[in-house]
């Protein structure tokens, strides 16, 4: 909530703030020359989603995520290569022996052909790595979501929080319109001595508070229209008008127990944390394959145009390895190890998660039948206030009443004007993150 900006608008609620989608966003123009076109809800959200970084990155780190799909199942298939080589010795008798076992002799030759290898089966663990490759894709794309159920809140918590500032704005320009002419009417009435020139002071202050109350809330306005136009992804502040197409919506679920299910089964960060979990156990059913033995075909075969006489004109040969893991100094014992232990890590996350967006609804839902309520209140306190102001007003114009009592009346009239200006607001601002909290902005 934000503070109030003058004396005047003591008591005044704001919207919430949330801080925190590539071409231009152009406004069509109306049959006037110079009066954009109002800016809806849908059209700013549909320009955040097109423009906004934050979603354009997601939608990149789920495309990469992507392929390491692919990345994974290239091991199921054959490596094929192709070689050329060329070696000219200074001596025929040219041998390397420093490093080997045995001697190997060096000629001269120019020959050229190619290589397969092809994996027969390594007892699942590449089946594994690629589920685990699926699964991190999956997360990559239920955070992608996220981001857009992200970018979807802070358009509507910004343009509804332009609405409200706009509002305010209205309420400080009739609040200071009406005073100037209280102020006018004093200053009539002293000049023939029915009221004293304290009197005419008095509305004179509360002239030039109102007229401050003005420059704040136009401060306000243009800080919100600034805020809207980063949360649409743009540079340059809106300045078309805000389309006011949602009053305040209907009532909430009897209870927040009822929207728990949609959280559960809809919200992308939970859906995201089952995705990683499940990751983390394919990965850890995959290590423990790795003392498993690994058999491969391997197969080569070329030409030889340029060779001595210990070579023949092409060569050819295939074969098989068979890798049977003996010792490696517990590595892999304590790469299994360290993957059973994020797996297990993983899980406790998820459990974590699902407290969170248990809790996350049940904060929203009791945020927003606040404000909802609040908007029978506020409309209560207006009546109240309105009738409070025209007794003031009677008492005063009897001489019955002190100016210090009708300017406590107009204070109380004006600032309840605002409160009930800004409850629809501040209600649709926490309807929309309770949305958010059970997925449905996704």
């Amino acid at each position: 909530m934000r503070k109030s900006i003058s004396p005047l608008f003591r008591g005044m609620p704001f919207l919430l703030a949330t801080a925190f989608i590539a071409s231009p966003f152009v406004f069509a123009q109306t049959a006037g020359p110079t009066q954009p076109a109002s800016l809806t809800l849908a059209t700013a959200e549909n320009t955040a989603l097109l423009n906004q970084p934050r979603m354009l990155a997601a939608q990149q780190r789920a495309r990469a995520a992507g392929e390491q799909i692919r990345e994974a199942r290239s091991a199921d298939f054959p490596t094929i290569g192709f070689n050329t080589t060329g070696v000219r010795v200074a001596d025929p008798g040219t041998a390397t022996a420093a490093g080997n076992i045995t001697t190997s002799s060096i000629s001269d030759r120019f020959a050229y052909g190619g290589t397969l290898s092809q994996l027969v089966t390594d007892f699942g663990r590449t089946h594994a790595l690629v589920q685990q490759s699926r699964d991190q894709a999956s997360a990559q794309a239920d955070l992608a979501i996220l981001t857009r159920a992200q970018v979807r809140l802070n358009v509507r918590t910004a343009y509804y929080q332009v609405l409200g500032a706009e509002a305010v704005l209205r309420a400080a320009q009739s609040a200071k319109a009406t005073r100037e002419l209280v102020a006018h009417q004093l200053t009539e009435l002293s000049k023939s001595e029915l009221r004293s020139t304290l009197d005419v002071q008095f509305a004179t202050v509360l002239v030039e508070q109102a007229d401050l109350a003005v420059v704040q809330a136009q401060s306000l306005v243009a800080q919100d229209r600034a805020h809207l136009a980063t949360a649409m992804g743009l540079q340059q502040s809106i300045a078309a008008p805000l389309a006011d197409e949602s009053p305040a919506g209907d009532p909430l679920p009897a209870s927040p127990d009822s929207l728990q299910h949609d959280a559960q089964t809809q919200r992308a960060d939970l859906q995201a944390a089952v995705a990683q979990q499940s990751a983390a156990q394919h990965y850890a059913e995959a290590e423990q394959r790795l003392s498993w033995p690994k058999l491969t075909v391997l197969a080569a075969a070329g030409q030889i145009p340029y060779h001595d006489a210990t070579l023949h004109d092409d060569y050819a040969a295939a074969g098989f390895n068979l890798n049977i893991p003996i010792f490696n100094g517990g590595l892999f014992a304590a790469q299994r190890a360290q993957a059973a232990h994020e797996a297990s890590a993983a899980a406790r996350d998820t459990q974590q998660v699902r407290l969170e967006v248990n809790e996350q609804v049940q904060s929203a839902w009791y945020r927003a039948e606040e404000a909802f309520q609040s908007i029978a209140v506020t409309a209560k306190l207006v009546a109240a206030s309105r009738e409070a102001l025209r007794l003031a007003q009677d008492r005063y114009d009897a001489g019955l009443g002190s100016i210090v009592e009708l300017n406590e009346a107009q204070l109380n009239e004006t600032s309840a004007e605002i409160q009930a200006a800004d409850a629809n607001y501040t209600y649709l601002t926490r309807r929309a993150q309770l949305d958010f909290a059970t997925g449905q902005l996704n």
